[in-house]
């Protein structure tokens, strides 16, 4: 099966890659380090030639507005590009409990599947918690001297690496009824915790303190239950605290 992996050297989609290569399947890499821009669609209508299933791993700018156009021209463009070249299906990346948002990244992505879901080609999507892999990135985001703040949140973290195991079976999948599945890690975990344990795992000398914004009309959302699965999510591993230890193990080998 020859598939498209679009964003194929983002977070998800670089494990994809691996996966689907592993997997023995004939792997299509959309990104502009391989010459294929989904905005511009600079060598995209030759990219997804005689591909079976384009799987949607993009990641867009933070900012609502800009990830909105983002999002909206890429959903667009893949449609289009795959509608000609006789595409089957289209697996799209998102996010858990987006529905219950009304701003930011979150309310950007609800526009990128309704985008996608508008288009002709069968689409799959995958809502995914958030990353093991974001712990650390909020850390930095929230940097400020010698204190962190990080935004309290209630999730369960899942392996990016995880999230492209389940995407690699559906995009193998020959079923075509639109369906909406959620994949998220083995059990809830506090975002504020989550990010103490790694400053802690690391040895970092920096202190982690929760960050609530009064004026977020979405902080309700972010601190309650909004953005844990549902009962017939998938649940799998590796626990944070078991990718953590890995993920710290193989830094520390690397820089032996």
């Amino acid at each position: 099966m020859k598939i498209a992996v679009a964003g194929a050297t983002g977070r998800v989609g670089h494990h994809l890659v691996d996966v689907l290569k592993e997997m023995g399947q004939n792997v299509v890499e959309i990104s502009r380090s391989t010459g294929v821009d989904v905005i511009t669609r600079e060598g995209l209508d030759q990219a997804v030639q005689e591909v079976d299933c384009i799987v949607d791993a993009t990641s867009g700018p933070s900012e609502q507005k800009a990830a909105t156009e983002f999002f909206t021209t890429t959903a667009r463009n893949l449609q289009d590009a795959g509608k000609k070249a006789g595409v089957k299906r289209i697996v799209l990346v998102s996010i858990i409990g987006i529905d219950r948002f009304t701003g930011g990244y979150m309310a950007a992505k609800v526009v990128h599947e309704k985008t996608m879901q508008s288009g002709t080609i069968p689409l799959r999507i995958l809502r995914a918690a958030q990353f093991h892999e974001l712990v650390p990135q909020m850390i930095e985001w929230g940097k400020q001297g010698d204190v962190s703040y990080v935004l309290k949140m209630k999730t369960q973290l899942v392996a990016a690496r995880s999230v492209a195991e389940e995407l690699a079976k559906l995009a193998v999948q020959s079923k075509q009824s639109n369906s909406i599945v959620e994949v998220a890690g083995p059990r809830p975990e506090d975002m504020v915790e989550a990010a103490k344990k790694f400053v802690a795992r690391r040895g970092d000398n920096i202190r982690i303190e929760a960050a609530s914004n009064a004026n977020d009309p979405d902080r309700d959302q972010y601190e309650s239950a909004a953005v844990l699965p549902g009962p017939n999510a998938i649940l799998t591993g590796p626990t944070f605290d078991e990718w953590l230890h890995s993920t710290l193990f193989e830094e520390k080998f690397v820089h032996q």
